[in-house]
């Protein structure tokens, strides 16, 4: 088995256009539907490069998780394989194309994966969601609990800007641990649940994960995933990066125990290529799609 390797697609010599994990090219036949919104134009952090991450998650899918052998393509899947999921890549749009895009994908009863782009993406892909199937269960993995509410429009108040999507009763954040005392108080006054990973940490991933399952139970999930909710250990390229994360088998673990039960969209956020060590953050967002497939109830 022969790796492909890591400068043979080098975003100088060939623009892959699709992520490895498509394995249907025909709309129609897909169950999960892969967007790209490479944008960060609401995002205050001081690294930027955000809105690189949906090519550079297609390209390390091909170079790290496709080998050739013979002539031929084979991927590295999931121990459990990739399940029945049919995963069509639609490439990249604007922001301001989501709503339609989303009409698109949601009316023909597929679940839309978006792929970004700074946090803000969030708030126009959640409304999307949510005005076509009603108030959502939002499940949100974040270091930052996003819940700004003195300013507006920007990656910092993504969590006050949907509330009127939401069911804000079984929503719920994984994985905060830098809270300004703004957000302390939003969260406070909103009752909204946190799992910090101090506490998943003392109570273990299995128990967290039967409490948030009893949280949503019977709702409309949506998962947001911003990558610095993991460990910058594991995930150092991110656009804030913030010690004392969670691990990345946790994480992970915890999304695929969500999106076992089914979900009605998901976002994976904030991968800052400029800033990544070896491509290891481009990497897990791109393994963690193969996850979702692996695990999603359709």
């Amino acid at each position: 088995m022969i790796t492909i390797p890591d400068n043979a697609l080098d975003k100088s010599s060939v623009a892959v256009k699709k992520i490895c994990w498509a394995n249907t090219e025909d709309f129609n036949d897909s169950n999960i539907v892969l967007v790209g919104v490479p944008d960060e134009s609401q995002s205050h952090a001081l690294r930027k490069g955000t809105s690189a991450a949906p090519d550079r998650i297609r390209e390390i899918s091909v170079i790290r998780d496709m080998y050739i052998r013979n002539g031929e393509k084979s991927l590295g899947v999931p121990f459990s394989g990739l399940g029945h999921c049919k995963l069509y890549d639609y490439g990249n749009i604007e922001r301001d194309e989501i709503d339609e895009v989303y009409e698109k994908i949601i009316s023909k009863s597929k679940i839309p994966l978006l792929i970004g782009g700074d946090h803000s993406i969030s708030t126009q892909a959640i409304k999307s969601v949510s005005k076509r199937i009603g108030p959502i269960s939002l499940v949100y993995f974040d270091a930052h609990p996003d819940f700004v509410s003195s300013t507006t429009g920007y990656y910092g108040s993504v969590f006050h800007e949907v509330l009127q999507d939401i069911d804000i009763k079984t929503s719920l954040q994984i994985g905060i641990r830098t809270p300004e005392q703004e957000e302390l108080e939003n969260l406070k006054k909103f009752n909204i649940k946190v799992f910090t990973p101090m506490e998943i940490a003392e109570k273990g991933v299995k128990e967290i994960s039967e409490s948030i399952a009893e949280i949503v139970k019977g709702n409309k999930v949506y998962i947001s995933f911003d990558m610095d909710c993991v460990d910058p250990s594991f995930a150092p390229g991110v656009s804030v990066p913030v010690p004392l994360g969670l691990r990345n088998v946790d994480a992970v673990y915890l999304m695929k125990s969500i999106v076992k039960n089914g979900i009605a969209g998901m976002d994976i956020m904030e991968v800052c290529p400029n800033y990544d060590i070896k491509d290891r953050t481009s990497h897990l967002a791109s393994r963690m799609i193969s996850e979702i497939l692996s695990s999603c109830r359709l």
